[in-house]
């Protein structure tokens, strides 16, 4: 590599780093739980990530139908991009990131692609009728990242360990989809989303336009319920990943345990506000995320990979007011 081709490299992995940096506080320290190279190739996914999803998101605040249009047009352009860059030809800082890490670390096209097509979806208007239907959905814009970063994380124990760990790693991705949404319940509304399974909302009383309305439900006494119903089903979820975390390369175990923590915590937050995530956005303090990876730090990593099953196969079920969670059935 020449001098030149060195001080590109490391500008576009500063660009990346940049790009977590503002816009991912708990990502940025879990992160420095990796070796650098490993750090640098999360860096590059995040940041691919991120610009769909940004892109999106302008379409959401914009909530015109041109701009919608527009979106789609480029992000349809990302795909192609994304294609350049896998065959040799990236263009930009986050594309040669991202092809650098798919030559090493073997990242498939599959799950790339799995991700632009799973945030194309909000291109459109958003309702979920059932829970396997919002799954769905989680699965393409969070469970494709938890397959890419197995790939980064590395699998030791060979190609049948990483069929598991992927498999639980993408669990873990529908597990912090759902946290995220219910984090985020009045801010999508605000933006005229509602992710919320229709059958689950019905099943407590409620519909989909209530969501979207009326700004006084957290108040309501079946707001609740339905809550604690959806948080007991991403506990469920991330009960069911986590064991996979023991597949992982020991490098990165630590990394991989501090963000499934961190991000089960929210619920904690969620819970503590009274289920409020209407009015307000549940957030870990400075002193949380700081006890979260000191506990990440602590955990002494696991080589012995016998123990741990085949990984979750989930059967989506409906929900029940009396039963929440019941959502893994193991191999």
């Amino acid at each position: 590599m020449t001098r030149v081709d060195a001080l590109q490299s490391r500008a576009d992995a500063m660009h990346c780093e940049r790009v977590v940096r503002a816009h991912a506080r708990t990502f940025t320290l879990a992160s420095y739980l990796l070796p650098a190279r490993k750090r640098r190739a999360a860096y590059a996914l995040y940041a691919f990530c991120r610009i769909a999803d940004d892109m999106i998101d302008v379409a959401a605040s914009a909530r015109d139908p041109a701009v919608t249009d527009d979106v789609g047009r480029r992000l349809g352009e990302y795909g192609r991009q994304l294609g350049g860059a896998l065959t040799g030809r990236p263009r930009g800082p986050v594309f040669r990131e991202l092809a650098r890490v798919v030559a090493e670390y073997g990242v498939p096209e599959a799950a790339l692609r799995e991700l632009i097509d799973g945030v194309a979806r909000d291109l459109h208007p958003v309702r979920y009728a059932t829970w396997p239907d919002l799954a769905g959905y989680c699965e393409g814009v969070a469970s494709s990242v938890g397959e890419m970063c197995t790939h980064v994380f590395g699998v030791p124990a060979g190609a049948d360990a990483r069929v598991r760990a992927v498999r639980y790693a993408r669990t873990l991705g529908v597990a912090m989809q759902l946290t995220n949404i219910l984090r985020d319940v009045g801010e999508d509304a605000r933006r005229g989303r509602c992710y919320l399974p229709e059958e689950d909302l019905a099943t407590f009383g409620m519909d989909r336009d209530e969501v979207l309305r009326n700004a006084a439900l957290p108040r309501d006494e079946r707001w609740r319920p339905l809550m604690a119903f959806e948080v007991g089903r991403a506990r469920a979820l991330y009960e069911a990943a986590l064991p996979g975390i023991a597949l992982l390369a020991p490098d990165s175990q630590r990394c991989a345990a501090a963000c499934a923590t961190g991000y089960a915590a929210i619920l904690d937050a969620i819970q503590q506000n009274g289920y409020d995530t209407v009015s307000m956005r549940a957030r870990l303090g400075h002193w949380a995320r700081a006890a979260i990876l000191w506990d990440a730090w602590r955990v002494r990593p696991v080589a012995d990979h016998a123990p741990v099953g085949d990984g979750p196969y989930i059967e989506w079920g409906r929900a029940a007011k009396p039963r929440s969670g019941e959502l893994v059935k193991w191999a």
